[in-house]
């Protein structure tokens, strides 16, 4: 099986770094051509002119399908770890990997839709993203303290269900102002709501 294949363990490492180099290299880019103030922008802000723009779309693009590729791992690492164990019904492991799959889509429609090209579908891009991803996080969370101590330390756990509440707590005040808001544009001066 795939999971108990040695070397699939760079799936998530290269997910995590091309995800930090697409940030990176499109907030450069943005900054360098006069698109983005230097000091924190919106991500998606770094992502809505040309150049930047294709090289956010494409990259966010691939770490969307290496998300879906480290999704389908942890599901069958799981699938193979409950052979033996029995630690969750596999209804829960195959509903987790929908979750996270339709976060993909999210990351998906976000590369695909500009912020100010097509606001309200990139919007609900990033609500999907956001959303599912708090959602998958928290119940993969969960996962591990089922399958603890056998296939988890409390550690990991520990740490795993810290970030899913930071997120879940990040995730509140983000609809909240976003609701608030109607932004069309990328620059504001001091005389705009």
């Amino acid at each position: 099986m795939l999971c108990c294949m040695p070397g699939v363990a760079f799936v998530p490492a290269l997910l995590v770094s091309w995800s930090s180099a697409a940030f990176i290299i499109s907030y450069v880019i943005a900054v360098l051509a006069g698109h983005v103030e230097p000091l924190v922008p919106y991500i998606s802000d770094t992502g809505t002119k040309p150049p930047e723009s294709g090289v956010f779309g494409f990259m966010i693009n691939i770490s969307a399908l290496l998300a879906v590729i480290t999704m389908y791992i942890r599901y069958l690492l799981i699938e193979k770890q409950n052979e033996s164990s029995h630690f969750v019904r596999s209804s829960c492991n195959i509903f987790s990997l929908c979750i996270g799959l339709m976060g993909c889509i999210g990351m998906g429609i976000v590369a695909t839709f500009q912020e100010l090209s097509v606001p309200s579908v990139h919007d609900i891009g990033a609500l999907v993203a956001f959303g599912s991803g708090v959602v998958y996080i928290t119940l993969q969370s969960i996962i591990s303290y089922k399958s603890c101590p056998q296939w988890n330390t409390y550690f990991v756990c520990h740490i795993r269900m810290a970030i899913s509440v930071i997120s879940c707590i990040a995730f509140i005040p983000m609809i909240v102002f976003a609701s608030q808001i109607s932004m069309t544009k990328i620059d504001w001066t001091p005389d705009e709501k």
